[in-house]
């Protein structure tokens, strides 16, 4: 148990140990880096983060993060909202538009499906999906290579299907080296994935 001399510190460190991956030892030494800057950086940290928590949005159309109530994807007339490809979050559509090649627009669940967790469809941005069905002529859906990632993607191509039968509906081919999710595979691996996306009927059909 560390021993600190000032509670302040003290309380610092166990705010940003509660951060993923961010033991004590590394928490503390980032707050004594903090305290060795000068005042006006550490305000800018502390500003930017009180900015991001207090006035973020969410896209009022896919979900996805954004300073307006539109996110710059939406809104921009090049993309085409024809083709959808339905992600987990964020970090996600960070992948993928890291690759450059992905020219349509998004949805964001905000998690998946997981009785365990107690999370179901009611708790996803799912029946926003439907909403935009209209207008879409292909679902991707690019969620976790998991076993709740499948389960989601199995009840929104079972869905979708009932809806809008002649809609297309793909997913990307599994066999991304990087493990389970999007958002640590490698931009090449995942730009070809995009690029190579499969009907995503032919991933359980011979099964």
């Amino acid at each position: 148990m560390q021993n600190y001399s000032s509670k302040l510190l003290e309380n610092a460190v166990n705010q940003i140990a509660k951060l993923p991956g961010i033991g004590h030892r590394t928490a503390a030494r980032l707050a004594i880096h903090l305290l060795q800057q000068p005042e006006t950086e550490t305000d800018s940290l502390t500003g930017a983060l009180h900015e991001m928590r207090h006035n973020i949005h969410r896209c009022r159309h896919c979900f996805n993060l954004s300073d307006e109530e539109e996110c710059d994807i939406c809104r921009n007339p090049n993309r085409s909202p024809s083709t959808v490809c339905v992600v987990q979050d964020i970090r996600d559509v960070m992948a993928i538009e890291n690759t450059e090649v992905f020219n349509g627009r998004y949805h964001l669940l905000g998690g998946v499906i997981s009785p365990m967790n107690g999370i179901g469809p009611g708790q996803l941005q799912i029946e926003s999906l439907w909403g935009r069905l209209p207008e879409i002529e292909e679902l991707i859906l690019a969620l976790p290579a998991t076993t709740e990632g499948d389960t989601t993607a199995y009840y929104l191509y079972k869905h979708a299907r009932e809806l809008k039968p002649a809609m297309r509906i793909t997913t990307i081919p599994r066999g991304l080296s990087v493990g389970d999710e999007l958002e640590y595979a490698d931009e090449a691996t995942l730009g070809r994935s995009m690029l190579n996306r499969i009907d995503f009927q032919t991933t359980f059909s011979n099964q």
